[in-house]
């Protein structure tokens, strides 16, 4: 016992120190600055404008919208850049266990999108006039959905390149789709079967779903399965994304 406790506190140590060298390099580098403030912005203008729905009501697909981004955007970054000055070679070889290397590189990702949804929020609350009902619920749905993105971030920088163009296009070949199958842009219920079907795999659908409730109480799979589903998805990611990098580490 005190042996796996001793390996878990050094993880969870190493882990924070990545996180906080990410944070003070990377939040403010111009790529992630677009990518993860501009871009949502731009796509929510254009799915916003001339819909005939209440303002309020846009809120939480404009804050699903930022979450995907925001949290996804560091890592494919930093990553790539790492790996060109043979930094990321250095973590990969340190005595850090890759476990902590994939969950330090998410944390990055996963406090920078939560900020900026906190603050996506307050924006949202005054121009749009909206109100939270369930704050419990919106807080989860902000931990929950940054860090289930973030560590998609991190997976998809394990492909081995230096350039962060390549790791950010294959990114958007899913993050985009995303945005058509969750729910945000087309309403769940207006989806064909296949469609619905499709979706009840994503994420997103569920991390929007959450934050719908938090703010009209209104949910399709109820606040304990999407809050369920974010957590197989951080699983998942997490575990796949240790496969790859440890392939990287041989």
């Amino acid at each position: 016992m005190p042996g796996w406790f001793e390996r878990v506190s050094c993880d969870i140590g190493a882990a924070w120190a990545i996180a906080r060298k990410d944070m003070k390099i990377y939040y403010l580098k111009p790529s992630i600055l677009v990518s993860s403030l501009l871009f949502p912005f731009v796509m929510f203008l254009a799915f916003a404008i001339g819909r005939n729905a209440p303002p309020g009501t846009l809120l939480p697909g404009l804050l699903a919208i930022t979450l995907l981004f925001s949290a996804s955007s560091i890592e494919p970054v930093s990553i790539p850049i790492e790996r060109r000055t043979k930094t990321f070679d250095r973590l990969l070889a340190a005595p850090v266990s890759v476990q902590a290397i994939v969950l330090g590189s998410s944390l990055s990702g996963a406090i920078f999108a939560s900020a900026i949804g906190v603050a996506t929020t307050g924006v949202g609350l005054v121009a749009f006039h909206a109100e939270i009902i369930h704050i419990v619920a919106l807080l989860v749905a902000l931990a929950f959905t940054s860090l289930c993105f973030s560590m998609m971030g991190t997976l998809f920088a394990a492909y081995r390149t230096e350039n962060v163009g390549e790791v950010m296009s294959l990114l958007n070949l899913v993050r985009l789709p995303l945005l058509f199958i969750s729910g945000v842009f087309i309403p769940y219920a207006s989806m064909p079967a296949w469609g619905q079907s499709i979706a009840l795999l994503s994420p997103l659908t569920y991390a929007h779903d959450l934050i719908q409730f938090a703010f009209d109480g209104t949910t399709r799979f109820g606040p304990g399965v999407d809050t369920v589903a974010l957590v197989l998805a951080i699983i998942v990611f997490q575990v796949a994304g240790v496969f790859l990098y440890r392939r990287s580490r041989e």
